[in-house]
């Protein structure tokens, strides 16, 4: 079956030998196909001389035009249902590898990264058997049928009783879109219930954000337990509690959880249940509040807390937002550090991908200037490894974290 090509200009493909796989619309020449390929059509990249360097989606709207989930040299067929079993086999012994697969102490985990595992637009989160996919193109949306079905082949019904869909709000206002989320393969699990280094999480993959759970915290929230002891932790933006069963569990005097949405703080009390009886969940407390008012307000000033974390959603989604990102981000880590007991250690993330470790860190730093606090810095934290991004694209490493020592 013969697919469009994309053509690119003399000189204008070095970036697809170098394995980025973004094809930007000042790279293209021509197209050639009977018609302008349909949004998320699978099209084949080619150099100006007609060799063949991958396999794309195309994307008619905005600058990236095509996102390439396979680099060849040979000529390219449009992907069958092999294809995709093939990759999501690889990724999954790429996480046996990573002693994921078959641990008994974690039941959850990224499956497929995006283009961290060649797979540009898609994400699969995997919980306990039933994997929670999220189409953010078109070309993996109009696919997800058949990816679905791949995904059963590649895991076996041992590893695998569902897929869910939740894509239907991921793609924004494309016409193509909007087919509600639903299972494509099984059905619901009769208790929704993960590990994560042995600790129990009930996960909500209907309703909650992203795909139920921040997975991508894993390795943090064992430092924050590693850390917790003796200490009164304050978890702000804290979802469905995972930093705060953390720090619970490593031996925190108190911990207080902050979520301006009811729904997520109902989740972090039964993330708490789950996890301890009634002596040890005492020492935890639930707020529905705004964060950055509990930080300026009587429960921060009055008792301050020695370990505090930051864990906001993302500031900022694009570019021209980066500049009022970087301003709250310098307000909210000044809220933390004025009111912080000396000793006491911040643990500050940003997942704006537009915001990269630099401008983080150096934002944080304004921030330390701005209430006179000295600060350590004991850790750079950033995505575990079954959220690696590409080598070869960089703006795949969205997440990046830093623990401050406060004096």
């Amino acid at each position: 079956m013969n697919i469009p090509q994309l053509v690119l200009q003399p000189g204008k493909d070095a970036s697809v030998r170098r394995f980025h796989p973004w094809v930007f619309s000042g790279a293209i020449d021509r197209i050639i196909a009977p018609a302008e390929p349909a949004d998320g059509e699978v099209v084949a990249i080619v150099d100006h001389r007609g060799s063949p360097l991958g396999l794309a989606h195309f994307q008619p709207h905005g600058s990236i035009v095509g996102r390439i989930f396979h680099f060849s040299n040979q000529p390219q067929q449009a992907p069958d249902e092999a294809f995709w079993v093939a990759k999501f086999r690889a990724a999954w012994e790429r996480r046996r590898a990573l002693g994921l697969v078959g641990n008994p102490h974690t039941t959850a985990f990224r499956l497929i990264h995006a283009e961290g595992d060649g797979l540009p637009g898609l994400i699969v989160d995997y919980y306990a058997g039933t994997a929670v996919l999220q189409a953010h193109s078109m070309g993996m949306y109009r696919a997800r049928t058949v990816l679905a079905q791949a995904l059963a082949v590649a895991l076996g019904p041992q590893h695998l009783t569902a897929v869910y869909d939740k894509s239907a709000d991921t793609l924004g206002n494309a016409a193509d879109a909007g087919a509600p989320n639903g299972y494509l393969v099984g059905g619901p699990p009769p208790d929704p219930t993960v590990l994560e280094n042995g600790h129990r999480f009930r996960i909500d993959w209907l309703t909650g954000q992203k795909t139920g759970f921040f997975l991508d915290q894993r390795d943090s929230r064992a430092l924050v337990g590693h850390y917790a002891r003796g200490r009164r932790v304050l978890n702000t933006f804290c979802y469905t509690g995972g930093f705060s069963v953390y720090a619970l569990a490593g031996g925190a005097t108190a911990v207080d959880s902050v979520d301006a949405s009811k729904t997520a703080m109902a989740l972090t009390d039964i993330n708490v249940a789950l996890n301890f009886a009634d002596a040890d969940a005492a020492r935890h407390r639930s707020f529905v509040a705004d964060a950055f008012d509990f930080l300026r307000g009587p429960e921060a000033d009055t008792d301050p807390y020695d370990l505090v974390i930051l864990d906001p959603p993302a500031f900022a989604k694009s570019r021209a937002a980066r500049q009022r990102a970087e301003a709250g981000y310098r307000r909210l880590n000044a809220e933390a550090l004025r009111g912080i007991k000396p000793g006491g250690l911040l643990f500050t993330f940003s997942c704006s991908q537009v915001v990269d470790r630099d401008l983080f860190t150096s934002t944080v730093r304004a921030a330390a200037l701005d209430v006179g606090r000295s600060v350590r810095l004991l850790h750079y934290l950033g995505q575990p490894p079954d959220h690696a991004a590409s080598f070869f694209h960089p703006e795949g490493e969205y997440l990046k974290g830093l623990v401050l020592a406060v004096e």
